[in-house]
Formats: structure tokens, C-alpha cells, sequence
């Protein structure tokens, strides 16, 4: 089977909820030899992206956001020693603080995000759901964090995002750290609002906006 089928099958089986056939292909991505990151870049990730969207236009519910996680991690179990055993080969990319802010206990988005992230080598501590600011800031100094990656998927807890920032300006804290924010209702121009280092629409972009910005600390 060509990459890029086993691809296409990998976002039409997330789409579906198919977890027989999203592990079936998951199998035919380490035995054709293909590359498990670009599977889940271009596969796994997209079918995501593709339930996401369908979910903010009200055209998906929660059982299929829900179905389409489990779908994913379906996936990852096939797929995730391969890429663990490649990414010893890689040195490590950096450490990323990952959590839900206090209030939105929501986490689909932010444990894909996390995974994703992994697999590209980085470090991630993910705190869970509901996590007061204080309390994140206070896990970003105990494991030496470069990027601290705040989640939230509902408006009425967004501006705990905001003060994670303000917070970390008031501890003297805020250009110890690279702020990026993302989850259902965020925008580029809420995040620039606050003050966010960056935002992710998706999990391949966050992952994207993390390399960009540990790229210019080094």
C-alpha cells in the first residue's frame, strides 16, 4: 500500500471511530517500512483536526470527539514503541509544561497535543485538568520548563490563560518562559491579546510553534 493511502486511511479512521481499522493501518505503517511521525502528522493528526472542526460548527458531539480520541490512542499503541525507540537516537528538544487552566476540566485536545510533542522528542510534564495558575507556574520552576503550553476549551475560562502571564509578570518570571495557548475557542488574536508567545490550532502546530520559538533561545 502507498504512504499516502495508508495516510488517508488513518484520517478516515479516526473520522469514523474505527479502531479496527485505524489499528490495522497502524500496523501497515511499520511494516511498509513508513515513517510513524509522518502517520501521525499527516494520519492521525488530520482525522483530529477533521473531528475538531466538525465539533466548533456543531456538526460533531461529544461522543464522536470522545470516539475519535480513542480511535487515536488505538493508534499510538502500535505506533508509539517504533517511535520511542527512534527518538533515542534524537537528542532531547527541549521540556514543555503542558496543563488545562483552573476550571476547564476538558482534556482530548491537550493529551494529543502532549503526545504529539513527545514523539518530536521533547520533554512533557502535562499537569491534567483544572490547574490554578500558581500551582502551574510553581511545576514549570521545579522541572526547569522552556515552554509552558496552556489549554482551554471553554470561553468562560479562557482568561485563566491570561493569568498564568500576568501572574508570571508579577513573579518576574515572564521572559523565563515561552507562552503558547490553544483549545476550541482560542484565536491567534486572543493569544496576541494576552501576551501568548504563540498559538496552535492543531497538535502538528503547536508542536511547530514550540521548535520555532526554543529555536531562537538557542
Amino acid at each position: 500500500m502507498e504512504k499516502k493511502q495508508i495516510f488517508e486511511n488513518l484520517a478516515m479512521a479516526i473520522v469514523e471511530g474505527d479502531r479496527e481499522k485505524v489499528k490495522e493501518n497502524a500496523r501497515e505503517v511499520l511494516n511498509s517500512r513508513v515513517d510513524p511521525l509522518g502517520a501521525v502528522e499527516q494520519g492521525l493528526s488530520k482525522g483530529m483536526a477533521t473531528v475538531g472542526e466538525r465539533f466548533e460548527k456543531g456538526e460533531a458531539y461529544l461522543p464522536e470527539l470522545l470516539m475519535a480520541a480513542d480511535t487515536f490512542n488505538a493508534a499510538m499503541e502500535i505506533l508509539k514503541p517504533e517511535i520511542e525507540a527512534q527518538k533515542k537516537k534524537v537528542a532531547k528538544a527541549g521540556t514543555v509544561l503542558i496543563g488545562t487552566v483552573k476550571g476547564d476540566v476538558h482534556n482530548i485536545g491537550k493529551n494529543i497535543v502532549a503526545t504529539v510533542l513527545e514523539i518530536h522528542g521533547f520533554e512533557v510534564r502535562d499537569l491534567g485538568v483544572d490547574n490554578p495558575s500558581l500551582y502551574i507556574i510553581q511545576e514549570a520552576e521545579k522541572v526547569k520548563a522552556d515552554v509552558i503550553a496552556l489549554s482551554s476549551l471553554m470561553t468562560t475560562t479562557m482568561p485563566g490563560q491570561k493569568e498564568v502571564i500576568e501572574t508570571l509578570k508579577e513573579m518576574h518570571l515572564r521572559e523565563k518562559y515561552f507562552v503558547i495557548v490553544g483549545g476550541g475557542p482560542v484565536t491567534q488574536e486572543w493569544a496576541d491579546k494576552i501576551g501568548a508567545d504563540g498559538y496552535g490550532r492543531s497538535a502538528v502546530q503547536a508542536v511547530e510553534i514550540v521548535k520555532k520559538l526554543l529555536a531562537q533561545k538557542r
